[in-house]
């Protein structure tokens, strides 16, 4: 927002994620949240808890045209953006699917895209057997129903490769995607088989690559 209204010429985004003290693992495990194999099967029926990462992403943004005018590499244009809460819900692990619903559709609005328009979505993903289900339903009601059975949304999750950088998380996934794009390929997702048991899909063509996709650039 800062540099379409003109604030700044350029900003760094990015997130760190650094364990520094075993309490809060140990209080997620006895939560039965974190994986007892030590891998996140986002999306995956065998899906069992995420697994806890560090790391850190910066991101460099900038105005197309500046961009272009020095000369920068780009990786990727940001269309638009959408930001909101879950509100009250049962508890951490029960996000709200109206909500992840709602900002999909306002990110839409504000990047001026249709729904079929989108090829590919980086989820949160988190390989939980009761989240995961609440965000495939809501991007089936926001991207899905009225998507051509020829034209797949392919949905994937960072996690399985890197595990859940918890603070970095968000920019992990936005610059995987920011890769995808200018690698014209949609990466393959680790550990996927099956859609979760408790994901019922409703015909929309959603679907999960289990090998490299070839992602054109316009198409």
């Amino acid at each position: 927002q800062s540099l379409r209204s003109g604030e700044c010429r350029m900003a760094l985004a990015g997130g760190v994620n650094v364990i520094l003290a075993p309490e809060a693992t140990v209080a997620l495990s006895r939560s039965k949240m974190l994986s007892p194999e030590g891998r996140c099967k986002a999306f995956d029926d065998s899906a069992d808890g995420f697994v806890r990462a560090e790391g850190c992403v910066v991101l460099v943004l900038k105005r197309l045209s500046d961009a272009t005018a020095d000369g920068d590499r780009i990786l990727a244009i940001v269309r638009g953006s959408a930001t909101n809460q879950d509100g009250r819900t049962s508890g951490l692990t029960v996000p709200s699917g109206p909500a992840q619903e709602a900002v999909i559709r306002q990110a839409l609005a504000d990047a001026g895209v249709r729904p079929d328009e989108v090829d590919f979505v980086e989820a949160h993903g988190t390989g939980t057997s009761l989240g995961d289900p609440i965000e495939a339903h809501a991007l089936v009601a926001a991207l899905g129903r009225q998507r051509p059975a020829d034209k797949p949304l392919y949905v994937g999750s960072v996690k399985a490769n890197l595990g859940h950088l918890e603070a970095a998380a968000g920019a992990t996934g936005l610059l995987k995607a920011a890769l995808a794009l200018s690698r014209e390929t949609i990466p393959p997702q680790l550990y996927f088989r099956r859609w979760n048991r408790n994901i019922d899909l409703k015909g929309a063509p959603l679907t999960v690559a289990v090998a490299p996709v070839r992602w054109s650039r316009g198409a």
